[in-house]
């Protein structure tokens, strides 16, 4: 999912960053442990008091055995996404991730990709991120103070990764085409985004877009949201559908909030675009809606997205 924006129209980049290149990824890292969880379906008492049966301790291990089947595996919140956001070690979080990403689990893999994604430019070179926020804090321009706070943010929740890690476009679009194919639908959508669909042809672009409305998944919203602004324009297999112009890529991503998605001013979507993009609110009390209100749509065309905003949540609710 590329969180920095295509729209010229709204950029207000720091002429000083010139840090957008990125490359490949390091396999080692630190060892984990694990802990399972107790299995004590034995030391269950019955309700009188006394040791439960032999039959009844053995369907105790069988619901216990398919509840934790169907649970996320130890190491990970119930809620994957969760820890993207705050001030979580996301080199750590990343480590979590991929161990239960190669255990075919397709959330945290697609998890993984946002990692290497929002850390990518930090750890292209660590040391020369540093002396990057040291030029733009000397600079002394009034948007230079706010995507240094964005970018010293990002080098502390990305502290732990080097350059030999080489997060780059490679092994993001590695690590988000096997979570599509295990299942993901917003590493779909941002494969598809990214120009490296799963599948090729009108059919599959239309079906893709319109599973994704149906799912209801802001991050798969956010995730297509690039690919339904002008790049979409002429496509016929997207007639009809809320895609080919400039407010269609900015409904996309404030539908994604409207669904949950973290958009407020701590988000990592608003520190995303200030720190990597150069886009940031002089307003650090912002969240993204706000933002794009504020600076990115005209008062005359406020009316017009808001009307796509609610036609993308109205025909993802009739699913």
């Amino acid at each position: 999912m590329a969180l920095v924006p295509t729209l010229k129209t709204w950029l207000l980049v720091v002429p000083a960053l010139a840090l957008l290149g990125v490359v490949g990824y390091r396999a080692g890292g630190r060892a984990l442990h694990l802990d399972a969880p107790a299995t004590a379906a034995d030391e269950v008492p019955a309700a009188s008091g006394a040791t439960m049966p032999l039959q009844a301790r053995q369907l105790a291990r069988q619901l216990l055995a398919s509840e934790r089947s169907a649970a996320v595996p130890s190491g990970l919140p119930l809620d994957i996404r969760a820890d993207i956001e705050g001030d979580t070690d996301l080199f750590a979080y990343a480590q979590r991730l991929r161990l239960q990403a190669g255990n075919g689990n397709a959330e945290a893999g697609w998890m993984v990709s946002r990692v290497y994604d929002y850390c990518a430019i930090y750890a292209m070179d660590p040391g020369g991120y540093q002396l990057d926020n040291t030029l733009l804090t000397g600079m002394g321009m009034s948007a230079s103070a706010p995507m240094v706070q964005a970018r010293e943010r990002v080098a502390r929740r990305c502290a732990g990764f080097v350059s030999s890690d080489g997060l780059g476009r490679s092994l993001i679009l590695t690590q988000r085409t096997l979570a599509a194919r295990a299942g993901n639908l917003a590493a779909e959508a941002a494969l598809f985004a990214d120009g490296q669909p799963l599948k090729d042809g009108p059919e599959y672009r239309r079906n893709l877009v319109e599973r994704v409305m149906e799912s209801r998944d802001p991050e798969a919203y956010m995730a297509i949201s690039t690919a339904m602004g002008q790049r979409a324009s002429g496509d016929a297999a997207l007639q009809g559908l809320v895609a080919g112009d400039q407010f269609s890529e900015l409904a996309w991503r404030l539908a994604a909030c409207e669904l949950g998605m973290a958009c407020g001013p701590d988000s990592v979507l608003m520190n995303n675009f200030c720190a990597n993009g150069g886009i940031c609110s002089q307003d650090g009390g912002q969240d993204f809606s706000t933002f794009v209100y504020d600076a990115a749509v005209s008062r005359q065309g406020a009316g017009k997205m808001k009307t796509l905003v609610e036609q993308l949540i109205k025909r993802s609710g009739r699913a």
